[in-house]
């Protein structure tokens, strides 16, 4: 698949593992692809991000959005929310955790284990961020994969990088049109 790819997406691919690598996370997340995709200049996808305004502060509170929910052990405001529904106090929890076990506690930043091929493994929503691409390329009746493809994939699946997107303005159907 990753022949299909464009050089602006294959830039973003590039981009989140070697964001993984220097972050310390042991895999490749969907947020890496993410951050790799708003590090793009001349691409479509940079493009789009740029029409629906997710440059400076509002890209720098996008990133906090994302820490916040990392910080959370990767829950969702929809999660947090669910499990207040049921008494469940996510916010309690994690500053208890971080009081015992220090800040970013819930992270998954701890050095990877041994790896067998030597590369940074993608996560499973990472890997089906992937195959959406492909599929919303089909879908357009378009031959190559390019960083739009992976931007509105990232929208589509559920999960902590769709919600603070969409917090932020940025949705599948918000991409769909300034990608028109």
């Amino acid at each position: 698949m990753f022949e299909r790819f464009s050089p602006g997406a294959r830039a973003v691919v590039t981009g989140a593992v070697t964001r993984a690598e220097r972050l310390g996370p042991p895999t490749v997340t969907e947020e890496h692809l993410l951050l790799a995709l708003l590090d793009q200049e001349d691409t479509r996808g940079a493009t789009a991000l740029r029409a629906l305004g997710l440059t400076g502060p509002r890209r720098a509170s996008l990133e906090a959005a994302l820490a916040e929910a990392r910080r959370r052990g990767g829950l969702s405001k929809a999660d947090t929310d669910a499990l207040a529904g049921l008494g469940i106090d996510v916010t309690e929890i994690v500053a208890r955790v971080e009081e015992t076990h220090g800040p970013g506690a819930l992270t998954d930043d701890r050095p990877p284990t041994s790896r067998r091929s030597g590369r940074r493994p993608f996560t499973r929503e990472a890997k089906k961020v992937l195959e959406g691409s492909l599929r919303v390329c089909l879908g357009r009746r378009e031959k190559t994969i390019g960083d739009e493809h992976l931007l509105l994939a990232l929208t589509a699946r559920p999960g902590v990088v769709s919600e603070a997107l969409a917090d932020h303005g940025v949705t599948y159907t918000a991409v769909e049109g300034v990608l028109v």
